[in-house]
């Protein structure tokens, strides 16, 4: 299903190039704006800002461009400060454990740089910044491995069997 969607959206992509280009080509032999817009399906708006894309950018200007998205709020020496203040620890920070969360990270970039980011943005952050989700080096030493088997063998059956009655009913 994916590679339709994007199939269709390179289609897309192209027959909009292709029409920016027509357009030029049409230009080129003479024919009005108007004429131009009637025979691509386009407004006459259309041709126009793109007969002024060549004559300001050059042809090369009707290729497609990915947009360019909004401006990062965050200066590229504020992102390199984030591992620094992420090695401190969040206790540093007046969290309580040692692990790190996306709303823990976007707590302090608030608080350090006063720019809000949603936890799955500061994510992405984290990301390009080569910082990886935390795992566990150890197990907890308070875990009872004979109680979790026994859960996993008897209770757990028993609260999947509840819930199919109630299914059924």
């Amino acid at each position: 299903m994916k590679n339709e969607t994007n199939k269709s959206s390179s289609q897309t992509t192209d027959l909009r190039e292709y029409r920016r280009f027509r357009a030029w080509e049409l230009h080129q032999q003479r024919w009005k704006q108007q004429v131009i817009a009637e025979a691509l399906g386009v407004t006459q708006g259309a041709v126009s800002q793109w007969l002024t894309r060549v004559k300001d950018e050059g042809q090369q200007a009707l290729h497609h461009r990915k947009a360019p998205g909004a401006k990062p709020r965050l200066t590229l020496e504020q992102k390199k400060r984030i591992p620094e203040l992420l090695k401190q620890g969040p206790e540093a920070f007046g969290f309580r454990g040692d692990v790190w969360t996306r709303d823990r990270v976007a707590t302090v970039i608030r608080g350090e740089f006063g720019i809000s980011y949603h936890p799955v943005h500061v994510g992405r952050i984290l990301r390009d910044l080569g910082w990886t989700r935390q795992k566990p080096k150890h197990r907890a030493q308070q875990r009872d491995e004979k109680a979790i088997c026994c859960w996993q063998e008897e209770r757990w059956p028993e609260l999947q069997k509840k819930q199919m009655k109630k299914d059924t009913l």
